[in-house]
């Protein structure tokens, strides 16, 4: 019970601080990302601020391979660069410069109530069924 608690409250945190950052505004995250013409850097120290808690985080848990509740940590063992990595960029970063969404943000802004998440969302979802179940079998 106590883990399914924490685990809510930090969710809870989390969606909090990406709308007070700005990261589920579509119009904030696109100007952001147009360094030629209505430029807002503001998110990249929003970038910045989630680099170093990931950095710090991403070494402890490497250190202790356990979560606060005792049970294992699974990080990735990958660390070479792929052609599918590559291709996976650039379709994230295409989306997100046209919708102004990325996943976690988008989900947060559903539950917020912002009409744009919708689509993203639906789009997202048909995305990763169409990889589960196309991709993967035409890479067979």
């Amino acid at each position: 019970m106590m883990k399914h608690l924490m685990t809510l409250i930090a969710g809870i945190i989390f969606g909090i601080g990406l709308i007070l950052s700005g990261m589920t505004n579509p119009s904030k995250v696109i100007d952001f990302l147009d360094i030629t013409g209505n430029w807002d850097p503001s998110l990249a120290f929003v970038m910045v601020g989630a680099i170093l808690v990931g950095f710090f985080g991403f070494r402890k848990a490497e250190k202790t391979n356990t979560t606060l509740f005792c049970e294992p940590i699974h990080l990735p063992g990958k660390t070479h660069i792929s052609k599918e990595l590559i291709i996976g960029s650039l379709l994230f970063g295409a989306g997100w410069a046209l919708a102004g969404f990325c996943p976690g943000p988008a989900i947060v802004a559903l539950g917020a109530g912002y009409q744009e998440a919708i689509t993203f969302v639906i789009a997202m979802l048909l995305g990763m069924l169409i990889h589960d179940n196309l991709y993967e079998q035409l890479k067979k």
